[in-house]
């Protein structure tokens, strides 16, 4: 290798290195362009519903999303905010009602199995033994850590100030992409060679869309799953139902663990009145997760990039670990727009070239 071919190698690892020190603002701008996208998503409906222009619609867009905001934070919050309270109260509770039936069911099987006074669940026993975890201590230790997991996750920060500072820089900086969505695209496009620049900013778009398709489809079903979850529960006889139908709908966003997440609530306040409850509110989460997945999800996200289970919950785990809890949110826009750029530079503008220059060969 040349010294000119060194010097590049070098500056690409700096590149590389300074990219990984900036991995927290990274992942902080993108999720300021997905939301700049929601918003140019809804100036776009409204251009094409009232004709108006895009600075009209773009005022519009803000006072509706304003509006909207102050509805649910006086509407929906409030009673969200004091119920979540009280299942939060209630998991080391259901933990300890969880243990009993456990050592219930043990000493079923171990009679039904063995007999009364037999020797041979000495090793049933030993697994289960009189201090696992029947002691309150390790129960209230489990439904701590989840309670305290869980505030960690819907926190997403170390504390409130450098949240709310996380917070507002994101808002800030989707703002003002949303007021010149074109001038910052065109500082992307201005980052590749000239010659691939016409392609770059079709790529470009072809994210833009991918992002709006999912981020609306992602909205309607979440709406669906509450609507659902809230109506099953409600019909059950299920307390709290508003925190645990807002929480199915809020954790849907966050595919695979979301859904699994949300039914753990539920199923400890229904645990507390009756175990056979509990499975009645398993069973109910499921059905939803399937209406969800092959009636709603297939009818709203026609357009949307396809993606496969196995990809997506490779992208939680990846981007998890990258970028901590936001990154488990952003995993899945990260990877439709991975998606389209693997699909569109690696595969047609590499891949595809190369292997028509080799049959030629």
């Amino acid at each position: 290798m040349k010294l000119a071919d060194w010097i590049g190698l070098l500056g690409l690892i700096t590149a590389l290195l300074l990219l990984w020190s900036l991995r927290d603002v990274l992942i902080l701008l993108f999720a300021a362009i997905v939301i700049a996208m929601a918003i140019c998503t809804l100036v776009g409906v409204l251009q094409q519903r009232t004709s108006c222009s895009r600075p009209l619609a773009l005022l519009l867009a803000l006072l509706s999303l304003v509006l909207v905001g102050i509805t649910v934070a006086t509407v929906v919050i409030p009673p969200f905010i004091s119920q979540f309270q009280q299942l939060l109260e209630q998991l080391p509770e259901a933990a300890r009602t969880l243990v009993g039936l456990i050592r219930e069911w043990q000493s079923w099987a171990t009679q039904a199995v063995y007999g009364r006074g037999g020797s041979g669940a000495i090793w049933l026993q030993q697994l289960f033994p009189e201090g696992w975890p029947g002691s309150s201590a390790l129960s209230d230790g489990l439904s701590s850590g989840l309670g305290g997991g869980v505030r960690g996750l819907l926190g997403l920060a170390g504390n409130l100030g450098n949240g709310l500072l996380r917070l507002l820089f994101v808002l800030a900086v989707s703002l003002m992409i949303a007021v010149q969505p074109g001038a910052y695209r065109q500082v992307f496009v201005l980052l590749v060679p000239s010659f691939y620049r016409r392609r770059f900013r079709a790529i470009l778009t072809l994210c833009g869309e991918a992002l709006s398709s999912w981020m609306v489809g992602l909205l309607i079903s979440s709406l669906f799953v509450a609507i659902l979850a809230g109506l099953g529960l409600l019909m059950l006889g299920v307390k709290l139902v508003v925190a645990n139908a807002l929480l199915a709908g809020l954790l849907n966003v966050i595919p695979n663990v979301g859904p699994t997440l949300s039914t753990v609530f539920p199923m400890a306040v229904a645990l507390l009145e009756n175990p056979w409850k509990a499975l009645a509110v398993l069973v109910l989460y499921v059905l939803v997760q399937n209406v969800e997945s092959y009636l709603i999800t297939p009818s709203v996200m026609q357009h949307q990039v396809q993606l496969l289970p196995g990809l997506t919950l490779s992208a939680q785990f990846v981007f998890t670990v990258l970028f901590g809890p936001l990154g488990l949110l952003m995993a899945l826009p990260l990877a439709v727009v991975l998606q389209v750029f693997i699909r569109e530079i690696l595969i047609h503008d590499i891949l595809d070239p190369w292997r028509q220059r080799r049959r030629l060969a």
